[in-house]
C-alpha cells in the first residue's frame, strides 16, 4: 500500500489529481460521494491486487464474468502521478457521434502527460440487498440498477466508435440489415412489432464486436446485514459492465412483446441512433430521446430490480464482497468522513459509524 496516500488532510485514496477538492465539505455531498468514493475503491483494490468482476459477453453474446484490473478499467495505472480524475465531465472522444445536448459522464480519466481523455465511465453505487431480494437467502441478494438516458447515449457512441470509418460503417449496415418501414416512430404500436427484429440486429452487432467491447458502467456494491442499516463485515466490491453487457439489461424476456417497457424503449433508441449514424454520420440525441418517449418520463432510461439483476451478477463476489468494512478507513482519509452529508443510506451509515475509523 502507498503510505503517501494517508494524508492528514481530508481526501480519498489514489486521487492525487481530481476535479474535486476534498478538503471542502461541498465535495462530500450525496451526488459527489456516490461517484468519487467508487473511483477510489477501484484504486484501492488495484493497490491490493484485487480485480473487479467484469460483466461482459462472449462470442455467442452470452453474459459471462471475467476479471478486469484497475489499470485496464481506467486505461492507466489508477495511482499514476499523471492521472486526473475528472468528475461529471464531457467525454470528448464520443462527442463527434451525436448532436444535441452535450451529455456529461460520471467520470472521465485523463492522462495529464498527453492531456487526452482515456476513458469515460458511468458509476452506479448500489445497495445490496434491495427491497426485492432482502427477504431471500443471503446468497440470493442483489441490487437495483438505475440507468440514465446519458448512459444509452454513450452506449450508442461506443458502438459508433467501433465501426467508425467507411469500411466499419459498411460492416455495421450489413449487420443491422434492412431499415424497418415505420412511418411514425413516435407511435409505439407501429414500433413494437419490429422490436424482435431490432433485438436480433443488435445481437448480430454484439456477436461481431465482442472482442472490442469496452467498460462502460462501474457498479460498486455495498452490503448491509439484510434490512438492518449496518454494514456487513464483508461489505464492498466492484462489478464492471461492458457496453455490450448493458444491452442485456434491456433485452426482452420473451419473443413477442405487445407493449414497450422502458428497457425495450432503450433498444429502440440505440437502434435508431445507429441508423442515423450510418445515414448522417451523427445521431440526434435530443430528438431521439424526446420524440420516442412513448408517453413515459425520461427522468431515467430504465431500472432493473435485484431479482432481475441477480442472474447477471450472481457470483462469489456478490455473495461475499471482498473488501471488509474495517478497510473503509484506508479509502476515506484525513477525517473525510466528518465532512459527509448523511443524505443517503451508504454515506449515512459511514457518518454514523465512528467505530469504522477507530
Amino acid at each position: 500500500m502507498d503510505k503517501e496516500q494517508h494524508s492528514s488532510l481530508p481526501g480519498l485514496f489514489g486521487q492525487k489529481h481530481s476535479s474535486r477538492d476534498y478538503t471542502k465539505a461541498e465535495f462530500w455531498g450525496k451526488n459527489q460521494f456516490n461517484s468519487s468514493f467508487p473511483a477510489s475503491l477501484v484504486a484501492y483494490m488495484w493497490a491490493r491486487s484485487i480485480e473487479p468482476v467484469y460483466v461482459c459477453v462472449n462470442a455467442a453474446n452470452k453474459v459471462v464474468h471475467r476479471s478486469i484490473s484497475g489499470k485496464d478499467l481506467f486505461g492507466i495505472d489508477p495511482l499514476s502521478d499523471t492521472l486526473y480524475y475528472n468528475f461529471e465531465a464531457n467525454y470528448l472522444p464520443y462527442e463527434k457521434y451525436y448532436v444535441g445536448k452535450r451529455e456529461k459522464i460520471d467520470l472521465v480519466l485523463t492522462d495529464l502527460s498527453t492531456d487526452k481523455a482515456i476513458r469515460g465511465l458511468e458509476i452506479k453505487l448500489t445497495a445490496l440487498p434491495d427491497n426485492t431480494t432482502c427477504g431471500k437467502p443471503e446468497d440470493q441478494f442483489s441490487c437495483e440498477i438505475v440507468v440514465r438516458p446519458a448512459s444509452i447515449c454513450y452506449l450508442a457512441c461506443s458502438i459508433c466508435h467501433c465501426y467508425d470509418g467507411s469500411n466499419g460503417r459498411r460492416r455495421l449496415r450489413d449487420l443491422l440489415g434492412q431499415f424497418p418501414n415505420i412511418k411514425h416512430w413516435e407511435d409505439d404500436e407501429q414500433v413494437v412489432v419490429h422490436l424482435s427484429d431490432m433485438f436480433d440486429a443488435l445481437d448480430r452487432v454484439a456477436r461481431d464486436m465482442y472482442r472490442h467491447q469496452t467498460p462502460l458502467m462501474v457498479q460498486p456494491v455495498w452490503k448491509t446485514n439484510g434490512k438492518k442499516p449496518q454494514l456487513a463485515d464483508n461489505c464492498l466490491d466492484v462489478f464492471v459492465w461492458s457496453n455490450l453487457a448493458v444491452l442485456h439489461m434491456c433485452r426482452p424476456d420473451k419473443r413477442e412483446v405487445r407493449k414497450l417497457s422502458r428497457p425495450h424503449r432503450c433498444l429502440v433508441w440505440i437502434y435508431r441512433m445507429l441508423f442515423e449514424f450510418l445515414t448522417y454520420g451523427q445521431f440526434n440525441y435530443d430528438e431521439t430521446i424526446n420524440e420516442l418517449s412513448y408517453t413515459t418520463m425520461n427522468d431515467k432510461a430504465f431500472s432493473i430490480s435485484g431479482t432481475m439483476s441477480y442472474p447477471l451478477l450472481k457470483s462469489p463476489e456478490l455473495a461475499c464482497p471482498r473488501i471488509r468494512k474495517d478497510e473503509i478507513k484506508n479509502i476515506i482519509l484525513g477525517g473525510g468522513q466528518n465532512l459527509l452529508s448523511p443524505e443517503r443510506r451508504f454515506d449515512a451509515i459511514i457518518y454514523n459509524s465512528p467505530d469504522l475509523f477507530a
